[in-house]
């Protein structure tokens, strides 16, 4: 159940809607003429004025889109009708333990125990060790933590304190490690418009234990600024993350377009959600769409840039 702090009896102003829905103000004015939804009225002054019902399904759009709906298929949808296309997309499929899990750090969450929170993800990286956590605990957690934002049960500002809590907990672990000064340097980044940057912590954590040297640029690099990036660090793998909501379409044309400014000896990786919904290989483009295959990619990195032994003299008698 939703548990808005929107006040009652009382219309929001489009800001307000901005930060309670994660949907733009340039969004907002572009439904409402294109496909005239919502329906906001307006103030003395003639700003719009959002009805707190129009909100929850506004929320309830922003929910799907996150998960890689197009906002043109549902934006028609009825407050019930979205709410059984979020069940739809529930994974229900859980053992006791993992279920257990999710279901206390949710609470956690909700509770805005953030100590709790941090206690709970550094009790989890002791047992578990770094890689292990990220492969077994932390994708079913994410998915978890999605699924219950989708549902209502989850403020936005609830899940950017399970984001940022953490962020604070892996990084410390990965501080932890020796710094890589060999092969291969992996600068770490996302596409501009995709600001979700969880996913590149996560796979720089499967990384450096590995040995891998790994340079982040954080979330929304425009490409030409990849390309001198690769450049400036000498990298031997660029590694681009997208979250379920990246438009397949654009991602595809800007991996293509990033291949072709790059060196051929750099390696191109595309992971993340979005990856699994694409319906054709790139070429030059390796495509991590789980988690627990960074190891092995790596390790064919390596055995395709071993250097040759160089071949036997042949001497003439």
């Amino acid at each position: 159940m939703s548990r808005s702090l929107e006040p009652s009896g009382a219309g929001l102003d489009i800001s307000a809607v901005e930060r309670d829905t994660g949907l733009s103000k340039d969004v907002l004015r572009m439904w409402e003429r294109r496909y005239g939804f919502p329906k906001p009225g307006r103030d003395e002054n003639g700003e719009r004025q959002y009805a707190a019902p129009e909100v929850a399904r506004l929320r309830s759009i922003k929910r799907l889109m996150d998960v890689g709906m197009r906002p043109g298929k549902i934006v028609r949808c009825s407050v019930e009708e979205l709410a059984a296309l979020a069940e739809q997309r529930i994974d229900r499929r859980r053992d006791g333990g993992e279920a257990t899990l999710e279901r206390d750090i949710v609470r956690l969450l909700q509770s805005h125990d953030a100590p709790g929170l941090q206690q709970a993800f550094v009790g989890l990286l002791m047992r578990q060790g770094l890689q292990r956590f990220i492969v077994e605990t932390m994708a079913p957690l994410n998915r978890a933590v999605g699924e219950a934002w989708m549902r209502g049960a989850l403020q936005i500002f609830e899940e950017h304190l399970y984001t940022e809590q953490l962020h604070v907990a892996l990084r410390t672990a990965i501080n932890a490690f020796p710094r890589a000064v060999g092969a291969p340097r992996v600068l770490l980044t996302t596409f501009t418009g995709e600001q979700h940057g969880l996913g590149l912590l996560m796979v720089e954590a499967l990384l450096v234990p590995e040995g891998a040297q790994c340079i982040s640029l954080g979330v929304q690099t425009p490409q030409d600024e990849i390309r001198r990036a690769a450049l400036a660090h000498q990298a031997d793998i660029v590694a681009l993350s997208f979250s379920s909501s990246f438009p397949v379409r654009p991602a595809s044309d800007g991996l293509a377009a990033l291949r072709r400014q790059l060196p051929p000896t750099v390696a191109l990786w595309a992971g993340g959600e979005m990856t699994r919904r694409l319906r054709r290989s790139l070429p030059g483009v390796v495509i991590i769409a789980d988690l627990g295959t960074v190891a092995g990619a790596l390790a064919d990195w390596r055995e395709r840039t071993k250097p040759q032994a160089p071949a036997a003299a042949v001497v003439a008698s």
